[in-house]
Parts: C-alpha cells; sequence; structure tokens
C-alpha cells in the first residue's frame, strides 16, 4: 500500500482551514425555522463526572474542576477530536440542571472565543457535522438563561460551520465521516434560518452516498457492527427531521434504512448489544433498540450472511461468527484478523466475547486488540490471519492497514436433527505453514447445547509440501495452534476435573461447562476485555486450548453446554455492571 504523500495531508488541512476563515466573515443565521428535537442519547454518570471536571475521551481521563476543556493539553488526537466533535453534550443535556445548562453554556461560547474564526482542529468536515447536529439536537437547552449577545454569537457560529459544511463535505473520508458532514448538514439547512439552500444537494449527496457506501446486504465496507449502527441512526435522524418539515428522504436514503435494519437485528446478540468485531462495541446501552424503534422498520432478522456475519439463535442463546474476509484497504483502517472468531451470549450475559478495540488505549493495545490471539478462534502461534501494513500516513497521521488476508472464506449452513449450525473455512495460514483452518458449529434447537470442531488441514499437494516443511523447522514436534475462549469479565471460571472442563458461571445463576475431545491441553489464561467507556482495560480470563498439528488433518472437538440442573428459564434481574467512570479519583 502506497504512503501518502505528505503534501496531500497539507493540501487537505490548508483547505479547511482557508474555507473555515471565508465562512467565519459570513453572518448568515439568525434563527431557527422551528423548534428542534433533542434526538441523541447521553450518559447521566458520565454528564455529572464532566460537572466535576473529569474529563473522559479517547481513553484518557484529565481532571480538570473549573476549568474550560479548551485549555487542556490534550493527551492525544482522538481526545481533541471527541472534544471538538461535542458529543459529550449529550451527557451534559442528559443531566439537564443548572450546573449542567451552566457548563455547556461556558464550554459552548468559550469555543467560539477560541475557534469560532476558522482556527483549531476542529474543522474538518465529519467533526463540524458531528457538532452542528449536538448544538441543534440541544438548542434548548443551550439557550436557556442565555445573554442576547452570546445568543447572537451561537447563531452566527451555526450558520458559519453550516457554510464551512456546504464546501467542504466532500473532504470527508468516505463512510461515517460523510454521512455525518452530510446529515450536518440537512440539520442545519432544514433548521436554521437563511441556510434553506443548503438542503436540496445535501439530500442528494446523501442519496448517492447511501447507493454508493451501503451494499445491497445492508453492510458497509469497515464491517463495524458499530460503525454501521452510527451510519443508520444519523440516517433516521436526517429522515426524521425532513418528515417533520414537510419534506420527505430521496428513496435511495430511504432504502438504505430498509437495508440496514435486518443486518443490524442479525448482529444484535440476546442482551440487546452488538457484536464486537472490527474495531466496533457493544454500542451505548439501549442505543440500538432506540434506533430500530425510531425508523419504522420491522423487517425481521437477516438470516442469511449479515455483512459478513453468521447467526445462530436458540433458546437465550445467541452466536455471532465473522464468516467473511476482513475489511481491505482504506476500510481496514480498525480491522481485526477475527475470521471465524465467535462470540456467545446467554440471555443478558455475555459469555464467549472478543477482547475489543484497543484503540482508546493507545497504539500498542490497537494493534494487539486487531490480532487473531485476541479473538475467539483458532490461531496458529506467532501468526494472525491477517496482517499489519507498516504505517501508512492518512491525513499526515500513520494507520496501519490489514494486509494479506485469507484469499478464500468458504461457508455452507448446516441443519442436521433438533441443531442447526455452519461450516467455514479460511486459508490465512496457507502461505505460512500450508494449513486451512475449518470450523464447525451447531447449536441445539433450545440453545442448551454448542458444539464445536476446529480442524487444520492440508489439502493440496503444494499445502502438505509447505506443511512439511513448517514441521521440519519444528524439528517434527508439530506445529503450535491455540483455540481460544475469551470470557466476559463477569464470567467466573473454575478449571476442573483435572484440566479437562471448565465451569463458567454468570451471574445469572447459569453454569456452563466446556469440555474438548482430542489431543490438546486446557488451561485458564489472563486476558483483557477492552472498552472505550472504560479508563483502562478490564481484566478477566481465557480458556486456551492448546495443540500441535503433527499430520495433514488435526481436529479438537469441544462442546459448551448448560448445566443439568442450570433452569431453562430465569429471572436475571440483577443489574450489570455498567459503570462507565470509577466513582472516586
Amino acid at each position: 500500500m502506497e504512503t501518502e504523500p505528505r503534501s496531500s495531508g497539507f493540501r487537505t488541512r490548508f483547505a479547511n482551514r482557508w474555507h473555515a476563515k471565508r465562512a467565519a466573515r459570513a453572518r448568515p443565521a439568525t434563527g431557527f425555522v422551528s423548534q428542534p428535537e433533542p434526538r441523541t442519547i447521553g450518559a447521566y454518570a458520565r454528564g455529572k463526572q464532566l460537572i466535576a471536571g473529569n474529563f473522559l475521551c479517547a481513553g484518557h481521563l484529565v481532571n480538570a474542576p473549573d476549568q474550560s476543556p479548551w485549555v487542556i493539553d490534550p493527551p492525544s488526537q482522538g481526545f481533541t477530536e471527541e472534544l471538538q466533535g461535542f458529543v459529550w453534550l449529550d451527557d451534559l443535556a442528559s443531566v439537564g440542571d443548572a450546573d449542567a445548562r451552566a457548563r455547556a453554556q461556558s464550554w459552548l461560547m468559550d469555543w467560539i472565543s477560541r475557534y469560532g474564526r476558522g482556527r483549531g482542529e476542529g474543522w474538518t468536515p465529519d467533526l463540524t457535522g458531528r457538532r452542528l447536529i449536538r448544538w441543534i439536537n440541544h438548542a434548548l437547552f443551550l439557550l436557556g438563561g442565555m445573554k442576547s449577545d452570546d445568543s447572537a454569537a451561537f447563531f452566527r457560529s451555526l450558520g458559519q460551520q453550516t457554510i464551512f459544511l456546504s464546501r467542504r463535505w466532500q473532504a470527508a473520508s468516505a463512510g461515517l465521516p460523510r454521512f455525518e458532514a452530510l446529515t450536518g448538514l440537512v440539520y442545519a439547512g432544514l433548521g436554521l434560518t437563511g441556510m434553506e439552500r443548503h438542503v436540496e444537494p445535501a439530500l442528494v449527496a446523501l442519496a448517492k452516498e447511501c447507493e454508493s457506501q451501503i451494499d445491497a446486504d445492508g453492510g458497509i465496507a469497515t464491517r463495524n457492527p458499530e460503525e454501521l449502527l452510527e451510519v443508520f441512526t444519523l440516517l433516521n435522524w436526517a429522515a426524521l427531521a425532513l418528515s417533520e418539515s414537510g419534506r420527505q428522504a430521496e428513496e435511495a436514503h430511504l432504502a438504505a434504512i430498509e437495508r440496514i435494519a435486518p443486518t443490524l437485528r442479525a448482529l444484535r446478540h440476546a442482551d440487546g448489544g452488538l457484536a464486537r468485531f472490527h474495531g466496533g462495541g457493544r454500542g451505548l446501552e439501549g442505543r440500538l433498540d432506540h434506533a430500530l424503534a425510531s425508523s419504522g422498520i420491522r423487517a425481521a432478522v437477516n438470516t442469511g450472511l449479515a455483512m459478513g456475519y453468521s447467526r445462530l439463535a436458540a433458546g437465550r442463546t445467541s452466536v455471532i461468527i465473522d464468516t467473511a474476509p476482513p475489511p481491505e484497504g482504506v476500510a481496514s483502517v480498525n480491522g481485526h484478523a477475527s475470521t471465524l472468531a465467535m462470540e456467545v451470549t446467554s440471555g443478558r450475559r455475555p459469555l464467549i466475547v472478543n477482547c475489543g478495540s484497543g484503540a482508546h488505549f493507545g497504539e500498542e493495545w490497537h494493534k494487539a486488540g486487531r490480532a487473531t490471539p485476541s479473538h475467539s478462534v483458532l490461531g496458529m502461534q506467532g501468526l494472525s490471519s491477517s496482517r499489519l501494513s507498516a504505517p501508512v500516513l492518512v491525513g499526515g497521521i500513520p494507520r496501519l492497514f490489514l494486509i494479506a488476508p485469507p484469499k478464500h472464506v468458504h461457508l455452507q449452513r448446516v441443519q442436521e436433527g433438533d441443531t442447526s449450525g455452519l461450516v467455514a473455512a479460511h486459508d490465512g495460514y496457507a502461505p505460512s505453514c500450508g494449513l486451512t483452518h475449518m470450523r464447525r458449529i451447531e447449536l441445539s434447537h433450545d440453545g442448551r447445547d454448542l458444539k464445536g470442531e476446529d480442524t487444520l488441514a492440508a489439502v493440496t499437494d503444494a499445502d502438505q509440501a509447505l506443511f512439511d516443511k513448517a514441521l521440519d523447522a519444528t524439528a517434527l514436534q508439530g506445529v503450535p495452534f491455540s483455540i481460544r475462549f475469551h470470557l466476559h469479565p463477569e464470567v467466573d471460571a473454575t478449571l476442573d476435573l483435572g484440566g479437562t472442563a471448565v465451569s463458567m458461571a454468570l451471574r445469572s445463576g447459569e453454569i456452563w461447562v466446556l469440555r474438548f475431545e482430542g489431543r490438546g491441553e486446557m488451561r485458564l489464561e489472563s486476558s483483557v476485555y477492552l472498552e472505550k467507556i472504560r479508563l483502562k482495560p478490564r481484566k478477566t480470563k481465557q480458556v486456551v486450548l492448546s495443540g500441535v498439528a503433527m499430520d495433514y488433518a488435526t481436529r479438537i472437538r469441544w462442546t459448551l453446554e448448560k448445566a443439568q440442573d442450570t433452569p431453562t428459564v430465569l429471572r436475571d434481574l440483577e443489574q450489570a455492571d455498567r459503570a462507565e467512570l470509577p466513582e472516586a479519583f
């Protein structure tokens, strides 16, 4: 992959600043066409912490009581972007009291004073779109008791940012950043006086993006479930704003919403959270259900391949498996080597998980979270099923892309008796050691019994020659591999029966038992659970089934079953630990 010329990133930044300063000379907006409806959802706990002066952005906590966020020396570029996007305004609005309003107004006016003339790093199309949406959504909260001069400056800045977006939205990267920019432009064009002329071009552009960026099955190129939810939410907001103003979204816009809804339902675990793949997290609590409800789309779950993922569900159990090649090119900037990895949830309790994205905890955690060993799947020792590139400059920032992904990923659905399942395979390890990984997963009709089979096979003569070479390199001791089952932090795991089984207790009272058949060793090891709403990675455990491939075909079977004395139906009333910030610092 070619490195982006330094001049390209410089030209983009220069153009953004030039247009920002031009827009800052305009004095277009004087008020709202109609009273805006707040749609974004914040977190009360985070709002209270902001009022106390605790800023948690991009995995960094800065304690700055009674200070404006704009005087903070940002610890990372991600910290700056989260502040400049004003998503934290959702959290202050969720508190909604006098203290929250005072902070919001003070920080807003300080931003206008410091950056309103087109200065600072917040003048990019995606951040401007994100910021406009929040300012308009929470306008009533912000304007309450505001001085007339401050109110005039607020509307003037809204108009200036709208003009900037109308000239620079094309510079936003394809995908979520461009959807943010265009949705912000639609919002502003519909809501602000004198901005109506920007609505129609934005709608046409939004429709084209829906056609080019949302595929026929309702997926996006990054294969990031949480990012798909963000796009879906933005499209919903734009469609609702149009409807409330007496207009209708373009046909391609509405069709994209209809395609995405069943895909998101397929990526939704039994507990309401999203599957955590390719840089995505579970999503904010209730965000997915709220987005699906507000869309008005009642389509059923996508039972086929949903953005490359396969779903098995029965009883209280859901299993979601990555059964497609990873994203490629620019779309893989947050992609993971997770082919054939799975997650398992029972009722309201996640059981088997992937470690998640470490992007908010720094570059080393970001790289570690993308590797195959950070996923619940088989991996060869020292190898990932896809590799990371050397750093590539994008917008002046070094990025790592996925390279050498599996060339072929095979998938077949199976239905036998009272079980449903799939057989999948990928050749990501064939170039290095000649082995193809095949995984068979079957779920019983009551959701109490999950059977798995992982096979490593040298299929062709060329593969067998490569395997023989890899075997010789180990002095005929065997090519080592491990099958990992990362556990959610709330799972209490114990190694039983002389190391042949692991018992896993959920807070609901359910007991699951993992056993295996074949030549291998089962261990409990430490692991981490990576969440962007946390200050640091959470400690957890993983079950590791390790073995060596000695022949052209090596197979390990495993079962994950509910203990016989676990009831089929449980009243799971205990609230999970959803704390986003510690109570004290």
